[in-house]
């Protein structure tokens, strides 16, 4: 921009003229990313615990991550799902080893990992009765996408009125209440998903029981466990999925947002036992596992090993749940917090709109999930200092 300020403004109204309205956007255009901090057209440096919706895992700039693309840039970009290429097999190798799941779908994105996970579970359910009547059991307050079929199974009906009907066959239980999904149960169940930590609907975390309950009960019933791991997933919580902490293995997973570390790539991943009721034509994808998005997923995978992002996690979390419940017993207008390691969540007595807009004006970004809670689901890399720089910034707007 030959160093002259840039009219954010002026692009900001173009923006509104080409791109259609389904977003309440921020009036910043960001420009670029070193660290865990951001910049717009003009330079202004913001620090980032939103990281694109927890999806920049390793900050930004990281260089081993951006030479593996630029490898793959110069090889092959895509070939289409009638043939083998090597990265979409090292990086379904790794995630195999990562999620002990045995076999892998790649997407484009988390909303086509859920679609892929229904249609995997109403296969199972078909191949063993030879009906199509099969239901499936959501949580309320769940969410799980925006496509016709993910929307059918999200449980917060602001999502869903305006375009029913949906895919039908969906029952909603609450959440952390085993004896309300028993109720939900019939002869035509072939699954239940879960989202072992609960993101938009408000950073709740399940109880261990719960999950363990739903585990027996899908085994005396042989329905499918599905787990949502888009966004508490890749090492978000302190392990790699969160149901690892929970000790507690489903059938399917879903995976997505921190997978690629910003590439657009999402997964679906099975035990031998629900994958096999796939066949060839059942399911497929023109991009998925290209080789493009599945080199940052392969990278991703060595990244975390190497630089021991799991060990990190779990010890800057403690500090950033300590600092937040500092700020929990400090202010009377913040009822509490909640979440797992890096996914954290503080809930207010109104609405957030305004700290979250002047936490930009002082520099920091921070997203919302619902009307009065603050989502915390920065880069995994954070330090000490960067939380302390946070909650600093908080307590001058407090």
């Amino acid at each position: 921009m030959d160093n002259m300020p840039v009219d954010m403004p002026k692009f900001i109204e173009k923006a509104e003229h080409v791109l259609m309205h389904t977003y309440s956007r921020y009036q910043i255009v960001l420009d670029r990313g070193e660290g865990v901090y951001l910049y717009n057209l003009n330079g202004k440096k913001y620090l980032d615990f939103a990281a694109g919706i927890a999806v920049f895992a390793l900050g930004y700039g990281n260089k081993e991550y951006n030479d593996a693309l630029k490898n793959q840039i110069d090889k092959l970009l895509h070939t289409s799902n009638y043939y083998y290429n090597v990265p979409t097999v090292e990086a379904a190798e790794k995630l195999k080893k990562a999620s002990g799941m045995d076999r892998v779908f790649f997407t484009n994105s988390g909303t086509e990992a859920i679609e892929g996970a229904i249609k995997l579970a109403r296969k199972y359910y078909y191949n063993k009765n030879n009906r199509t009547d099969s239901e499936i059991i959501s949580m309320n307050r769940s969410f799980h996408g925006r496509s016709m079929g993910a929307l059918s199974v999200t449980g917060q009906p602001q999502y869903r009125a305006a375009f029913e009907p949906l895919i039908g066959g969906v029952v909603f239980a609450d959440f952390n209440d085993i004896s309300s999904v028993k109720e939900k149960v019939t002869d035509k169940t072939c699954a239940i998903i879960v989202e072992p930590v609960q993101g938009e609907g408000g950073l709740y975390p399940a109880d261990r029981e719960f999950l363990v309950d739903i585990r027996k009960l899908c085994d005396e019933k042989d329905m499918l466990l599905i787990f949502d791991e888009i966004q508490c997933g890749m090492g978000r919580t302190g392990n790699m999925f969160a149901y690892q902490g929970y000790g507690v293995k489903p059938d399917i997973i879903t995976t997505a947002k921190a997978l690629g570390c910003g590439v657009p790539v999402g997964a679906f991943a099975a035990t031998e036992k629900a994958a096999a009721a796939f066949e060839p034509g059942d399911h497929g994808t023109t991009y998925g596992g290209n080789p493009f998005a599945t080199a940052a997923v392969s990278k991703v995978f060595d990244l975390f090993e190497s630089e021991q992002l799991l060990a990190h996690v779990n010890e800057i979390s403690v500090y950033l749940v300590q600092k937040l419940d500092e700020l929990v017993g400090k202010y009377d207008f913040i009822l509490e917090r909640r979440g797992k390691g890096l996914m954290q969540g503080l809930e207010f007595k109104g609405p957030v709109k305004d700290y979250i807009l002047k936490a930009m004006d002082k520099g920091l970004i921070i997203i919302a999930a619902g009307a009065n809670i603050i989502r915390f689901v920065p880069p995994l890399v954070i330090t000490k200092e960067h939380v302390d720089e946070m909650i600093c910034i908080l307590e001058s707007i407090f």
